[in-house]
Order: C-alpha cells, then sequence, then structure tokens
C-alpha cells in the first residue's frame, strides 16, 4: 500500500531545507536540459546535429532490452513489464515488447494488444490507494527499443499534476523500496487476472520463447 498524502509529505519535507525548498533536480545537468544550474537560466539554443546520433540499440545484436528480454515483473509471449528502481514517485513501471521493435514498426498485431495493455496498466495502478493518476509517457530520442513508461502521481499533491511529475520524481527522495515493490506485485497481479501472462514467481512457469 502507498504512503498516505501526510506520509509522503513528511518523507519529502525531511529531505528539504527550512524553507521546504528540495535539492536542485540532478536533470539541470543533463547534456539534454533546457536549464543552466546557476539561476536556471534558459540554455542557449545549439545548432541542429545532423545527422543526429545514434539511439542506443539501433543494431538489436548491442540491445541492451533484448538482453533483459527476460526479466520483469509481468510477461507473456510478447511483452514485458518491469518497475524502475530508485525513483521518488511512488511507482514508476516500464512496458516493453520482448522482441525488438519500435513504435513505428510494431505489427498491427502488438499495436493493438499495447492499446489494451497500457489501458489495464493504467486502471491497476490507479486502483492501488493513494494514487491518483498513471500518467503514461512514450520517449524514443534515447533508446530504438520501444519503451513505455508509467508513473504514478500520489494522492494530494497538487504540485506534481501533469507533465511536471517527471521532474518532480527526479526531485524527491527516494521512495520505499519496500512499499513500491508491494504496489508493483499488486499491479502484476492484477494484469494477470485481466490480460492473462503470467509472473516469473510463478511456481512451475517458465518464460515463452
Amino acid at each position: 500500500m502507498a504512503m498516505r498524502p501526510d506520509e509522503f509529505y513528511d518523507h519529502a519535507v525531511a529531505a528539504a531545507d527550512d524553507e521546504r525548498r528540495l535539492p536542485l533536480a540532478r536533470m539541470t545537468g543533463w547534456e539534454i536540459s533546457p536549464f543552466e544550474p546557476d539561476g536556471l537560466r534558459v540554455a542557449p539554443l545549439r545548432p541542429p546535429v545532423l545527422p543526429e546520433p545514434p539511439r542506443h540499440g539501433e543494431d538489436p545484436s548491442d540491445c541492451d532490452a533484448c538482453r533483459k528480454r527476460d526479466e520483469g515483473i509481468w510477461f507473456n509471449e510478447r511483452w514485458r513489464l518491469t518497475r524502475i528502481e530508485g525513483v521518488g514517485v511512488p511507482l514508476v513501471l516500464m512496458l516493453l515488447p520482448r522482441e525488438h521493435y519500435d513504435m513505428a514498426d510494431l505489427p498491427d498485431e502488438l499495436a493493438a494488444e499495447l492499446g489494451l495493455l497500457s489501458t489495464r496498466i493504467v486502471r491497476h495502478v490507479q486502483a492501488l490507494p493513494h494514487i491518483s493518476r498513471a500518467h503514461v509517457y512514450r520517449f524514443g530520442d534515447g533508446g530504438a527499443h520501444l519503451h513505455i513508461w508509467f508513473f504514478a502521481r500520489p494522492e494530494g499533491q497538487a504540485q506534481l499534476f501533469g507533465s511536471w511529475l517527471v521532474a518532480w520524481d527526479d526531485l524527491l527522495p527516494e521512495y520505499p523500496a519496500q512499499v513500491a515493490e508491494a504496489d508493483a506485485d499488486a499491479v502484476a497481479d492484477a494484469l494477470v487476472e485481466s490480460h492473462g501472462g503470467h509472473r516469473l514467481s510463478d511456481p512451475g512457469v517458465s518464460l515463452p520463447a
């Protein structure tokens, strides 16, 4: 069960200063950041780089996602669901095809199943106590293997509404791993009931090829 709103607030404030300000996000130091850390000025817009640098996994033989095709908390023959560790929000999940596809080259059968799976994952995340919303993101600039993110927004935290949730996740102290793991297990169990597939921990279950 996720932390109550007051527990989440106290947990976050414990990492803040006397004015309840959390430390500056690590993301402000990234190369792709629109901010410079000192004064949070907008960085100068750089000229385009052409051709664009290759993404990780453009060559399937060098793709980490393909090498990890048997890792996760839920599987079927085509998809796997993983929990991302070390995050600040209550739960972050990632859905990936087990074979090497990006969004644009998904076969129609997988594209249709992606819609069903995404809806069901959102439904199960939002059924967790003290979770108000499950935000769904697809970013494709870093990796060529399709990966869909699901971020759980904690109940009552109005500052975490909308598209800045990803930035808040980077600012917040690490969420208790034991709580997140239990919630991820609940989502995976519900997905087995609603969509089929299986948990790797199920006795007697071996992964489909």
